[in-house]
């Protein structure tokens, strides 16, 4: 059993995660549901379907398939159209492949109980079928603050005037599964924005 001096530390702890992924850093979280898991796959690889902490969701985005693919794909311009990442730096050249890795990273705010930090993503390319879904996985560290395993999968299906991107993700991690939902309440808003965020790009783009 979590005490309660540990259960608020996570807590608090948890907050610079998804917000700072979001975007929204200092707002209150989001109230969540846990969604079932829809079976999302790219190439018959979906979620750690033994996570207790896992979110799904979609949008319409209505621009042309080339255009979201390659903003969503093209991993080191993604500070140029989502705020909250500071830098990408590609691990391995050439397009995303299986082994492809990344390491990104998003601040961290201040709490009560922790310093300042900058959350460091690894990810790693398990599955991709261009234009059509990947599945990336890897840790998130920060100092006071862990996801031991982060397992993210992103679907794209053309339809008439857009494209439909669904994602679900789950997490792993003795921190996060101590309060599943506690995490649930930040991982739900932080993939919301992320589509906002993909949408608003793409559609800009579209514009132009």
């Amino acid at each position: 059993m979590t005490t309660a001096p540990k259960a608020r530390r996570f807590r608090t702890a948890l907050l610079a995660i998804p917000l700072a992924a979001a975007g929204f850093l200092g707002a209150a979280p989001a109230t969540a549901a846990a969604t079932t898991p829809t079976g999302l796959t790219c190439q018959g690889k979906g979620i750690n379907p033994a996570a207790k902490i896992h979110y799904g969701t979609e949008t319409v985005i209505k621009a042309p398939l080339s255009t979201v693919w390659r903003l969503h794909t093209n991993v080191e311009a993604w500070p140029s159209w989502q705020g909250a990442v500071t830098s990408v730096k590609r691990l391995e050249p050439g397009p995303l492949r299986p082994g492809s890795r990344f390491r990104w990273t998003t601040p961290a705010p201040p709490t009560p109980t922790t310093p300042e930090t900058t959350l460091v993503i690894t990810s790693t390319v398990g599955q991709v079928k261009p234009g059509q879904c990947v599945r990336w996985t890897g840790p998130a560290v920060g100092e006071g603050l862990r996801i031991d395993e982060g397992v993210h999968v992103w679907t794209f299906t053309e339809v008439r005037g857009g494209v439909i991107v669904r994602t679900e993700e789950s997490w792993r991690g003795a921190q996060v599964e101590a309060d599943p939902e506690t995490a649930l309440t930040y991982l739900a808003p932080g993939l919301d924005h992320w589509l906002a965020d993909l949408k608003a790009a793409a559609e800009s783009h579209c514009g132009r």
